[in-house]
């Protein structure tokens, strides 16, 4: 008499034996298109050149909620001015900051040198090539490991950002929304990825997402797995995946100060080590609430000035909450001294500065 386990058993292995054709169809049709289509990027190995670890997740990091026509010059100047991880572990993270600023996100270039200095410290400079060793790095999370491990070294992973949940919930048509699905996503995803060629499938992944499957008018007609896609078929492609509405975060408002110096010079501080735009550079800022009163502004100015309030309002968008600030600009002396905290940036070294956009925003309204 057969067992309950055994009959579970059966049955698991027939699923596996059912499906397992289908998945070798999806993968090698998927790495054809991709050996004839694949992007050029700068990251992206040539045929028979080994991809380098350190490019890979350098790369990764970057394109982290980033487009890839905003990161290509960033990508390029970190490489040249860090063209290996134990120069980029080796410098300040001040400098680290100044490279990056204006790319967003700010968080990610603090992790990126701390694990920079973890690669040096704990593994002699090189990375490792498992995706559980990978995940026990300052700011590599499940799917940047399976990234570097799939790309760089070859290992049978899958990563699953944005782009490829949007491709595996039309090919199977996952009617449960996002967030909470991505756990089931990931275990399709999974399903699909070859034992060879893991990483080649991971970028081709990538890449029919960034260019076939889009969010809007996705090119079905050119796409290798048109025919297995079931939204495809149902005609209904461009309402996958489901998504839960986000909810808006709560306006906060406050005033920003721009004081300028006779010689041009800017009066600038360094946020909190933690927190939000940690260690970046900013103006003087009032405190950012739900509850700013504008007609106390100045009492928050940072010296004694003749302030003038300029027309209109700087707006920014973080990731959980809208801003609006104020702008209120001074010009002083050159001898005037910068109060306790903050420093005299000289005007030709102002857009070298680790100052985030919504701050270069401030600056540039100012000096309209």
């Amino acid at each position: 008499m057969m067992t309950v386990a055994k009959r579970k058993a059966r049955k698991k292995l027939a699923i596996s034996h059912a499906t397992r054709p289908q998945q070798l169809v999806c993968a090698s049709s998927l790495l054809a298109w991709y050996d004839r289509n694949k992007r050029k990027l700068p990251w992206r190995a040539e045929n028979g050149v080994k991809p380098d670890p350190y490019s890979v997740w350098l790369s990764e990091i970057m394109l982290q909620q980033t487009n890839v026509k905003t990161v290509a010059p960033y990508y390029a100047k970190f490489l040249a001015r860090w063209p290996r991880v134990t120069d980029l572990a080796e410098d300040r993270l001040e400098e680290v900051l100044k490279l990056w600023a204006g790319l967003g996100y700010y968080a990610r270039a603090r992790n990126l040198h701390a694990c920079a200095r973890t690669i040096l410290e704990r593994h002699a400079g090189i990375f490792p090539d498992t995706e559980a060793e990978l995940r026990t790095l300052p700011g590599i999370g499940a799917y940047t490991a399976a990234a570097v491990a799939a790309i760089a070294f070859d290992r049978k992973a899958t990563p699953v950002d944005g782009n490829i949940e949007r491709v595996i919930a039309r090919l199977f048509a996952v009617e449960e929304p996002l967030p909470g699905v991505k756990p089931k996503i990931q275990a399709l995803a999974a399903t699909l990825t070859p034992e060879r060629r893991a990483g080649d499938f991971a970028q081709a992944m990538m890449d029919i997402g960034s260019t076939i499957c889009t969010p809007k008018r996705p090119a079905c007609a050119l796409c290798p797995w048109s025919e297995p896609c079931i939204a495809r078929k149902r005609g209904d492609q461009e309402t996958f995946p489901r998504k839960v509405p986000k909810a808006e975060g709560r306006l906060r408002r406050g005033a920003a100060f721009v004081v300028l110096r006779a010689d041009g010079a800017l009066l600038a501080r360094t946020r909190p080590d933690k927190g939000l735009l940690a260690k970046m550079t900013e103006v003087p800022t009032t405190q950012w609430s739900h509850e700013f009163e504008e007609g106390t502004a100045e009492s928050s100015a940072p010296l004694t000035a003749k302030w003038r309030r300029l027309p209109g309002v700087v707006t920014h968008i973080f990731t959980h909450f809208p801003l609006e600030l104020a702008v209120y600009r001074a010009s002083v002396p050159n001898s005037t001294r910068a109060p306790k905290g903050t420093r005299w940036i000289a005007g030709g070294e102002i857009e070298g500065e680790a100052f985030p956009n919504v701050m270069r925003k401030v600056i540039a309204h100012a000096r309209q």
